[in-house]
């Protein structure tokens, strides 16, 4: 995991995480479903904050893919303790997104 620091995270939106397998594998996953992103992973090991400017998506795809065997985006919620900005779920992903006010 890699952690960077980031001085302005007013428009930063993503998941806070319970630590565990889910969390190290939701990590990586998130990471590829976002390439073009630069994500903040702070680990504090009972729980993993992971964001980004404008916001992060992670697929039930990719968690399958990494984790060897079928996946819930269920399981996902059961391990997210919070998350900063809004979020928007879905059988196949779950996005957190910051929207600014007009």
């Amino acid at each position: 995991m890699t952690t960077t620091t980031v001085q302005d995270r007013s428009n930063f939106a993503g998941p806070l995480l319970r630590g565990g397998e889910i969390s190290v594998v939701a990590v990586e996953a998130i990471e590829l479903d976002n390439p073009e992103k630069e994500i903040v992973v702070e680990d504090h090991r009972t729980y993993v904050r992971v964001e980004a400017d404008g916001g992060l998506v992670i697929r039930r795809q990719t968690m399958e893919m990494l984790l060897g065997r079928a996946f819930s985006m269920q399981e996902l919620e059961i391990n997210l303790t919070g998350y900063s900005g809004q979020i928007e779920t879905h059988d196949e992903y779950m996005r957190w997104y910051f929207m600014t006010k007009s």
